[in-house]
């Protein structure tokens, strides 16, 4: 899986590049969302839980790094007219705070799919890990919450984004597929803690398009507890259109369905990880 990153990784760290200094310095709650099953809106809850805590008053500053670009997208912002991007910083050329826009009430780090070339050229550099936390550590003091929209993938992306963060939340389809995603992801958090995180918390998984009607979906929902020890943080998210149709509006489902269902749930949602962080 990555065992072969963290094999390179553990020849070229040392000292305190995986201690507690360097993630000391990050101010408050720097929360990776991750999965590496794609469809398990995972990007929208980066979007949705951010607006739910703006409308609760806290400094919020999402960071897309997935080259689909899908949270930049879904902030009403077309990825091809950006003259820079996280790629650029993610190489050097720019800082964090040059690629910084507003999008309603939140501040957005903005993607395009140059990123993936990005991936490319932090294989060839030592410390590749490292990259975004360090270049996030100049703007998180100013911001109550910070998420960081992974990939979905297990690569450099991730482990950055995993490596930056305070805490972890898992979004998970109560499905099958999705179930043996999360065990996946599990020990890639287990390897991080390891070699480049060692204060990496998982806050816990949240379960996306919830069907309470079938009986596979409360089926998953226990084991996903019981067979990985993974608390799945409440309420579940219920399946709506609605969530669906806010992305072509460039808003989240907080403004285009206020008082739908889905849109009630991310904001008990957004209160949990309040409580919790």
């Amino acid at each position: 899986m990555t065992s072969w990153v963290f094999a390179i990784v553990a020849t070229q760290l040392t000292g305190t590049h995986s201690g507690d200094a360097f993630y000391n310095q990050l101010m408050g709650p720097v929360i990776a969302v991750a999965n590496q099953k794609g469809g398990v809106a995972k990007t929208t809850t980066v979007h949705t839980l951010g607006a739910a805590l703006a409308e609760r008053h806290h400094r919020v500053l999402l960071v897309d790094l997935d080259p689909q670009a899908c949270l930049t997208y879904e902030n009403g912002i077309n990825p091809d007219d950006l003259d820079t991007t996280i790629h650029d910083v993610m190489l050097g050329r720019v800082t964090i705070e040059d690629v910084i826009v507003r999008a309603n009430d939140l501040d957005l780090v903005p993607s395009s799919i140059d990123l993936a070339g990005s991936e490319i050229h932090l294989l060839t550099k030592t410390g590749r890990e490292f990259v975004l936390g360090r270049a996030l550590r100049p703007v998180t003091d100013g911001y109550d919450y910070v998420f960081i929209d992974c990939a979905p993938s297990l690569g450099i992306l991730t482990l950055n984004g995993l490596t930056a963060a305070s805490h972890v939340l898992i979004p998970f389809q109560a499905e099958t597929l999705s179930h043996r995603a999360v065990g996946q992801l599990l020990e890639t958090i287990d390897d991080v803690r390891a070699y480049t995180n060692e204060n990496l918390e998982v806050l816990g998984a949240v379960a996306t398009m919830f069907d309470s009607r079938t009986n596979l979906g409360k089926r998953i929902l226990e084991e996903v507890s019981a067979t990985h020890g993974l608390e799945v943080i409440p309420p579940p998210i219920p399946r709506s259109v609605k969530v669906a149709e806010a992305p072509e509006r460039g808003r989240s489902v907080l403004t285009h369905a206020r008082h739908s269902k889905s849109a009630d749930a991310y904001r008990s949602l957004a209160k949990e990880i309040e409580r919790r962080t």
